[in-house]
């Protein structure tokens, strides 16, 4: 008794200090996070100054991709750019998986149609000591001992359900189609991002030549202004001011490589490869821009929506939330369920000094139920609200995205109109301040024209050629624009740019009701 008793002690004080233990390191963890609200958090490694609110560095975050191996010696075209874009960007290879993701729902929604089997096996072991009152002659205590092992194969089968698996189904289904559709739409964004980028940048070189050509322009006025000056025509102050000149061009000429720069890096990041990457791109200045007939008919808008990815996800999912009401109303009804099972059992019992009894065991079972809910708070009721309310806000959401298609297309071909006006009157603006401006050097050069007149003259045809620029740059982009805008960007291979955006190009194509 008194062994029993101080066992009974013994345990008792281990469960005490487990548990004062378990206590103090669930504490004890502060000491992970900051000591106050204004000191900065150091590591076991971090010896940082008081004030220093640097972290660790850890070089595994710090391991950069490799950029993609291309030819330095080729010059890449567009096509070429975008086919890197659509390898390398990683948005891509996210909703890649995304919509593998959507399938793989819809498999696990066909599935809970299949019966679920599952097996099983049990095994325990138990062994027991107790005191007899009396001892028989020099046994004190008896022993005795159990064994037993239990496979079981189970069977679980939902057999009727009032539609709610068919409607879990339906809205995976819609799902899936959402991601698929979305999966396009990224490339066709990667095409459109890609192409404008590549318009911008080709504007910024065809910019950096101007302020090339414009320095040179403005070296040739000091050069009139100097020999005027040793012929004892010219003044200081004209070849001041023709020096200043050739300053402010060198300064242009600098910050047109900055923009170069800028819209190169703009290229490779809407290709999403590593900014480091060396890369000869190949543009045509003189690519031919679209003309725009007039502004898109119903018949085109409708056409328009009805291949746009992101109005045919955002239907697809207004599709879906309608199904999840159906869903959610089947939990008011009975469902039908199918179970069986087969097991088997094998077990031992021994007692000391007695024979062992060993017995095995079998049994099989098919069950057929029926479960009805009656009462649940209001959850169920409450279900089918927050489904009817997620059905409305995406039917809603559906409404505002073609709206806002609409609205994109008609903007922008609002936009290539006033895009294409400007880019021909930039050329007409081009024309005339080139004529003003050999006329104002050779006046210049002959002790007709000032000094003063030929600068403007300079000034005027460079504004000039950086706004034709501009405009052509612009037209390039707003067709891409609308091309994407109209669901029409669909390839590398596409040459929009070149499309005649004419209603009566589609007058025999019946748009979808």
């Amino acid at each position: 008794m008194m062994k029993l008793a101080a066992a009974k002690i013994c345990l008792t004080c281990t469960v005490i200090s487990l548990c004062t233990m378990i206590a103090g390191c669930a504490t004890d963890r502060l000491d992970l996070a900051p000591a106050s609200y204004s000191e900065p958090w150091r590591s076991g490694a971090n010896v940082a100054a008081a004030a220093d609110f640097s972290v660790p560095p850890n070089p595994a975050v710090a391991e950069i991709a490799q950029p993609p191996q291309i030819n330095r010696a080729h010059i890449y075209s567009l096509p070429e750019l975008i086919d890197i874009a659509q390898n390398q960007n990683p948005d891509t290879r996210i909703a890649w998986q995304q919509a593998r993701q959507a399938a793989l729902a819809v498999g696990m929604g066909e599935a809970v149609f299949l019966p679920m089997i599952s097996a099983s096996v049990i095994g325990g072991y138990q062994s027991t000591r107790a005191s007899l009152p009396y001892s028989v002659g020099s046994i004190n205590d008896v022993s005795t001992t159990g064994s037993a092992v239990v496979p079981a194969l189970a069977l679980q089968w939902l057999l009727f359900d009032f539609g709610q698996r068919s409607a879990l189904l339906d809205a995976a289904k819609q799902v899936s189609f959402a991601a698929n559709v979305t999966f396009n739409g990224m490339h066709q964004k990667l095409i459109y991002d890609v192409t404008r980028t590549y318009f911008q940048y080709g504007a910024a070189q065809t910019q950096t030549r101007i302020a090339q050509q414009t320095l040179q322009n403005s070296l040739k006025i000091q050069d009139a202004a100097e020999q005027r000056r040793k012929n004892g025509i010219a003044t200081v102050v004209e070849v001041a001011l023709a020096q200043q000149q050739v300053a402010q061009s060198e300064l242009r000429l600098v910050t047109a490589k900055g923009s170069e720069r800028d819209a190169y890096q703009a290229l490779l990041g809407a290709m999403g490869v590593s900014p480091s990457l060396a890369i000869k791109v190949d543009y045509v200045d003189d690519r031919t821009l679209p003309e725009v007939a007039s502004l898109p008919t119903e018949k085109m808008i409708r056409l328009a929506l009805s291949q746009r990815p992101d109005v045919l996800a955002s239907y697809a999912a207004a599709k879906a939330a309608t199904a999840g009401i159906k869903a959610a109303e089947a939990d008011f009804l009975p469902k039908v369920y199918l179970a069986g099972a087969v097991a088997g059992g094998d077990g031992r019992f021994d007692v000391q000094g007695l024979p062992g009894i060993s017995q095995q065991t079998s049994s099989s079972s098919i069950l057929l139920g029926v479960s009805v809910p009656l009462y649940d708070g209001g959850i169920r009721a409450a279900r089918v609200k927050e489904a009817e309310s997620r059905a409305a806000v995406a039917a809603e959401g559906f409404k505002k995205t073609q709206e806002l298609a609409v609205r994109e297309i008609v903007v922008a071909a609002d936009t290539l109109s006033s895009a294409l006006e400007a880019n021909r009157a930039a050329l007409k603006l081009v024309k005339t301040s080139l004529i003003a401006y050999d006329a104002a050097l050779e006046s210049y050069r002959n002790g007709v024209g000032t000094i003063t007149v030929a600068n403007e003259a300079a000034n005027g045809l460079l504004n000039a050629q950086q706004m034709s620029t501009d405009a052509h740059a612009a037209s390039l982009v707003a067709a891409a624009n609308l091309a994407f805008v109209m669901g029409k960007m669909t390839n590398s291979s596409e040459s929009f740019t070149q499309t005649r955006i004419d209603p009566l190009m589609i007058d025999n194509i019946q748009p979808p009701n």
